[in-house]
């Protein structure tokens, strides 16, 4: 039996993290919070917002889970954090995996992901603590994605791919199969990555530049 749920966020993240596992999960939803300097609102989603430096008092971990709905800020730096902060106060921490993914690899996924709609995970692929797959990826088999990634939507990562710790890979990236992509690295919307990654690199694809003939003057559209 699942234990109460408490989300940490109170910004688009967290909303539809309650959202989803209001909707596709077996966790209930009892409260929010997050840290006194930016608490400006009792109430989210019609729950209760409270200081994340009082959270034990008022939902202690032996009774409770936690979920840190944070995005990339910081290159998943913030939502390292807290999910350490979290874990060193004793918290439990729910995995959120949508029912409309497709999951191959027997489960072999960490805590505090959040894998929404459309994914396919091919077997043998193993994903670590506090990882987001956003929607429509595909992750190939015998690939491995480390700790504190996020992943944005429809990104190929072929097989046998190992994501360094702390990665961001952006929409539509494509990454070829036994590549290795060091920790730290940010891969940008569009880029084809064909060979490794050293740490802390930044690989930014080509944005379509503006054609010279304005829509106006186009003939066949």
């Amino acid at each position: 039996m699942t234990r109460p749920l408490v989300i940490f966020g109170a910004g688009d993240i967290a909303q539809l993290a309650h959202m989803y596992f209001e909707a596709d999960s077996d966790h209930d939803v009892i409260a929010f919070t997050v840290d006194a300097a930016f608490l400006n609102q009792s109430e989210f989603c019609g729950l209760p917002v409270i200081e994340f430096e009082n959270l034990i008092d008022r939902f202690p971990p032996e009774s409770h889970d936690l979920f840190i709905a944070l995005s990339y800020t910081g290159l998943n730096a913030l939502r390292r954090s807290k999910f350490e902060a979290g874990k060193a106060m004793g918290y439990q921490f729910a995995s959120y995996i949508s029912s409309n993914a497709s999951v191959l690899n027997e489960g072999n996924i960490g805590d505090n992901c959040f894998i929404l709609e459309d994914n396919t995970i091919q077997p043998y692929v193993k994903i670590g603590d506090n990882v987001t797959l956003w929607s429509g990826n595909h992750i190939g088999h015998h690939s491995t994605i480390a700790d504190h990634c996020f992943v944005a939507s429809h990104v190929v990562i072929s097989g046998g791919v190992k994501v360094g710790t702390q990665c961001f890979i952006g929409v539509n990236a494509t990454l070829r199969d036994h590549i290795v992509i060091g920790e730290r690295c940010v891969i940008g919307a569009g880029a084809l990555m064909l060979n490794d990654a050293e740490p802390e690199g930044v690989y930014v694809g080509k944005g379509t530049e503006r054609s010279r003939v304005p829509s106006s003057r186009l003939r066949k559209i």
